[in-house]
């Protein structure tokens, strides 16, 4: 990314640095994208995919708060300090997290070419029911 090699085990910080995670990328930045559902698009970053078992907490689990709305389903946790969006557990696959690859150190996500747009308004869970915002 740019100048900054991504590590297999690289640092994410929030805006304030109250909020410290460590995270798994043996393969690099995967599936980074944007998303058109209601919180996404109000958030605007660039976010891409990471097991469960990818992100590590290192400091400040006490400021990390919790978003959930709608189906209660997705967990978005940001920093009660500064309210930097950090991660969240996905709803279309809770197996996955998504992290906010602005809070990669180092990184600027502006650099990644050719982001790909997510259609969160129509999300595949919603299929059998009536569109809801997720």
């Amino acid at each position: 990314m740019g100048e900054t090699v991504i590590q297999l085990k690289h640092q994410a910080s929030c805006h304030c640095g109250a909020v410290v995670l460590e995270i798994d990328l043996p393969d690099g930045i995967v599936d980074p994208r944007h998303c058109d559902c209601s919180i996404c698009r109000r958030k605007g970053a660039v976010v891409a995919s990471v097991l469960l078992s990818g992100i590590k907490i290192i400091q400040g689990e006490d400021v990390l708060r919790l978003y959930q709305f709608n189906t209660q389903t997705a967990k978005h946790y940001f920093c009660s300090v500064c309210g930097i969006y950090t991660h969240h557990q996905r709803r279309s696959n809770p197996h996955l997290y998504g992290y906010n690859v602005g809070c990669l150190e180092g990184v600027n996500p502006y650099q990644i070419p050719n982001i790909k747009i997510y259609d969160g308004v129509n999300h595949p869970t919603d299929q059998n029911t009536a569109a809801t915002l997720a």
